[in-house]
């Protein structure tokens, strides 16, 4: 909610408020705190757009010998007016920005009003947004390469109800100490009670690279790094399929013997995915530390080109995620996720929620119950967890049959009728192979299925390509959803959904009894569905209407 008010003055919500003209003075009960200005270096982070286009020319002329055609003079001219604009646009931004903290006068009465960080900007219409520092829940310090290079950082601080982004404050660019210094001012107002022992929960263990390529990306990142460049060639006008050294790449690749040149095509595929995967593991992850800042705040900090630190506060931490991808899983490791609040938007959550990179499930583990202070529910003895009846395995196994191996099997078969016999050897190989594998996936996920009570939390797991076993705080669920469709009425299952102002918004248990979700769910978060419920009355009495 946003309610105008002028700098300093009390009792404002979080929010934004817009108005025209100069803003008045500070109300006499709060600190006359000087305004603050950006970096000036932003104004260079601003040119950082023109590396592509810039590149590209340069690529062009290279090309073609230092000849530029009408074209690349034309680009070359819109570039330049771009330019000029866009840094005017950003040397106004630049002027009309300022933020500062604006403090109570000490030893006068307030009215209960509390600090607030004030940013104003816009230049026709001047925006305040004024937010009490007590609403904040995060602050995150990103660097790009650009800015790494000059020294600044983003500042961007989250606050309560922020989880699409509108309420987030955002201060582009600061030289890097003072970044650190606001966000120490922001979050000094957190408990600073003394917290255990050791407040570092974890930092890097360069062993844990083993893992880096037990991964998505150690196969799929060589295909986005091949269609990234493929994308790069082509805006510069270059069809990398008609290159002299890609042609004759495939030609001799053609009649080679396939039975030699595909597997070691796929070999090198992993040796790239592999290296590429323990670069994206080392960029992303050093210097990782977890710890716990002061007895609310828990902060995570890594990154070698692109830094970030984010803060959570442990009030708006409602449990976490330990994720186990298939192949990460088969290797012994995992990963653990925050699911709390103001964390931004789904993309933003997925980039800031990590806590754990993939590791050790003991370690992971480990991780998980350092974060929520207690042992991770569920963990020590999984098979404490509900298991779910045996018509989910039945519905695994039919969607496997279903939706893999049948399309596939029949489109073989048909192209072999019409065309080749040697296609229907492949079909009949192919349906003996999917139905294997279908089958052994589909007893996986079913031995996979799980659900439970572990004190103040609710914990789910599910999945076989990715096993998630979250444990989310029982206080913090809003709503349940009730999921169903014609082939799971008539197997008797519900899907039951947990709904979280935090993490995913919503956390999922797949294939539940029909009749059991209720009263599981009434149990795991009273006070929801009591009133939708039908109890049935007393039995009648024979004789009686």
């Amino acid at each position: 909610m946003s309610t105008p008010r002028e700098p300093g003055a009390p009792g404002t919500d979080p929010g934004a408020s817009a108005g025209s003209g100069p803003a008045a003075p500070p109300d006499a009960s709060f600190e006359e705190t000087p305004w603050r200005r950006l970096d000036p270096r932003t104004l260079l982070v601003h040119c950082g757009w023109m590396a592509a286009p810039l590149g590209s020319l340069a690529l062009t002329a290279l090309a073609t010998g230092g000849r530029i055609n009408t074209e690349a003079w034309i680009t070359l001219a819109a570039i330049s007016a771009s330019f000029a604009v866009l840094t005017t646009l950003g040397l106004i931004r630049w002027a009309r920005t300022e933020f500062r903290i604006t403090i109570p006068r000490r030893g006068e009465r307030t009215g209960g009003a509390s600090p607030t960080f004030d940013v104003r900007s816009g230049l026709l219409t001047r925006r305040l947004r004024s937010v009490p520092l007590h609403r904040i829940r995060t602050v995150d310090l990103t660097a790009t390469p650009v800015h790494r290079v000059l020294g600044v950082t983003v500042l961007r601080a989250g606050t309560a109800g922020s989880g699409d982004g509108s309420s987030e404050l955002s201060l582009e660019a600061l030289a890097v100490r003072e970044a650190e210094r606001l966000r120490t001012e922001l979050l000094a107002y957190a408990d600073a009670e003394a917290i255990a022992n050791d407040p570092v929960v974890a930092r890097i263990n360069w062993r844990w690279l083993r893992y880096a390529p037990l991964t998505f990306w150690v196969i799929g990142g060589v295909f986005v790094a091949a269609g990234g460049a493929y994308r790069a060639l082509d805006g510069i006008g270059i069809e990398a399929w008609k290159l002299g050294f890609v042609q004759r790449a495939f030609t001799e690749f053609g009649a080679s013997a396939l039975w030699l040149t595909i597997p070691a095509a796929l070999m090198v595929i992993l040796a790239l995915g592999s290296v590429g995967a323990v670069v994206l593991y080392v960029e992303n992850w050093w210097s990782y530390c977890l710890e716990w800042t002061d007895s609310r705040t828990l902060r995570v900090r890594r990154g070698l080109l692109t830094t970030r630190a984010v803060t959570i506060e442990r009030a708006r931490l409602r449990g976490v995620v330990l994720r186990e991808p298939l192949l990460l899983r088969a290797g012994g490791g995992a990963l653990v996720r925050a699911v709390a609040g103001g964390l931004g938007n789904r993309e933003e959550n997925r980039k800031r929620s990590g806590l754990l990179p993939p590791a050790p499930r003991a370690e992971a583990l480990r991780v998980a119950g350092g974060t929520l202070r207690s042992p991770f529910p569920g963990s020590a003895a999984p098979a404490a967890l509900t298991p779910h009846p045996r018509v989910a395995l039945r519905r695994r196994r039919v969607r496997g049959l279903l939706f893999v191996v049948l399309p596939g099997t029949a489109v073989l078969a048909g192209l072999g009728a019409a065309f080749t016999p040697v296609l229907l050897h492949c079909a009949w190989i192919y349906a003996l192979v999917t139905t294997a594998l279908s089958l052994w996936l589909a007893r996986d996920a079913y031995r996979n299925l799980g659900h439970g009570l572990d004190g103040p939390y609710l914990v789910a797991r599910s999945g076989t390509f990715s096993r998630d076993t979250v444990a989310l705080q029982r206080d913090a669920i809003a709503a349940w959803t009730f999921s169903t469709s014609p082939f799971t009425r008539r197997a008797g299952l519900v899907t039951l959904t947990a709904a979280v102002a935090a993490g995913e918004d919503g956390y999922r248990i797949p294939d539940l009894p029909a009749a059991d979700a209720p009263g599981f769910a009434t149990t795991a978060a009273p006070g929801i569905l009591e009133e939708f419920l039908v109890h049935p009355g007393p039995a009648p009495v024979p004789g009686q209407r």
